[in-house]
């Protein structure tokens, strides 16, 4: 993958300037290299109840109409689907793209999937084509065409992928809002006793936990609130955070989480119990992936100094 380069504007903090007798004395700038600007979370919308219960009530409408693997998609396999989506997830951290962005665009590319019969050979560019339409919606710099062609590989071109932008739009009625786990994490958060202190990690966690369920496809078809409660649960449970209040110890914290969005107890149970089980097999994977790399520096590191060695040292002069 491409290492990530954001335009960063170039900002003057500050410029002083003082004459004596007509003539500049002291002209000083600082620059600093200024971040992509983020949008804050809004409390006026975060401790409106209204908010929650309107996206309880619409959440079910962005889900994929089928589980399209049993019934609909002929060439394309779960396995397929899983390679995108982690291959989508390096691109997302590799721009920094806003935490929304990922889940979003496997949104997308989960309801085109339930009423578009796709070969296997568009499921890259699908992909790309979702991460391009997610990042107009979150980012304040969306990923350009020509960007997402470069971590294809060049295997797809821009013409392509603006095509098939069109496509997935009409397919998708453009209805592009949708409805995903990371739009609860603000407000279930906020009707927990969490640490001031440990808002931030909890929130850090929970959004982890969501991109890494939007990789499997057996939470395609879960409601996002159940993703995202069973995420900050998870993530409650494995920061330990139950030291002080009973309320977020085990089941005191499930029936909580469930009261908040309406969730039967013993299906969030399920939820985060598989949650966990993802982050499991996900550090497993890793831990194979570091094994793997280290095996092959260190084979490299022997081919080489096995060349070296056989290279003679003691040769000073050649007469010919």
């Amino acid at each position: 993958m491409a290492v990530t380069h954001h335009g960063a504007a170039t900002k003057v903090n500050r410029a002083r300037r003082t004459r004596k007798g007509g003539e500049g004395r002291v002209m000083e700038l600082l620059c600093a290299e200024d971040t992509t600007v983020r949008a804050r979370v809004d409390p006026t919308l975060v401790y409106d109840d209204r908010i929650l219960q309107n996206l309880l009530g619409i959440e079910e409408r962005f889900l994929p109409q089928s589980s399209y693997f049993t019934c609909f998609q002929k060439d394309i396999q779960p396995f397929m689907r899983r390679m995108v989506a982690t291959w989508m997830l390096e691109v997302c951290e590799e721009q920094k793209c806003e935490e929304e962005v990922f889940p979003l665009a496997m949104n997308y590319l989960d309801r085109f999937l339930a009423v578009v019969p796709t070969r296997k050979c568009n499921l890259q560019l699908l992909g790309a084509v979702c991460m391009f339409l997610a990042s107009k919606l979150k980012e304040t710099r969306p990923l350009t065409a020509e960007k997402l062609c470069i971590y294809t590989d060049n295997s797809i071109k821009p013409q392509d992928l603006l095509d098939w932008e069109l496509v997935v739009l009409g397919k998708l009625k453009w209805n592009m809002a949708a409805v995903t786990p990371n739009d609860f994490i603000e407000h279930i958060i906020r009707k927990l006793p969490v640490p001031k202190d440990k808002v931030a990690l909890v929130r850090k966690h929970a959004q982890t936990f969501i991109a890494l369920c939007a990789t499997e496809f057996r939470f395609a078809m879960r409601p996002p609130s159940m993703i995202a409660t069973g995420s900050v649960g998870a993530a409650i449970c494995g920061l330990q955070l139950d030291d002080g209040d009973q309320s977020l110890c085990g089941d005191n914290l499930t029936e909580l989480l469930a009261k908040i969005t309406n969730t039967d107890v013993d299906i969030l149970k399920e939820c985060q119990e598989q949650i966990e089980q993802v982050l499991v097999m996900s550090l497993r994977q890793g831990q194979r992936q570091r094994q793997q790399e280290q095996q092959s520096r260190a084979h490299a590191k022997a081919i080489e100094e096995q060349d070296q060695s056989s290279t003679p040292t003691d040769v000073r002069d050649i007469n010919l």
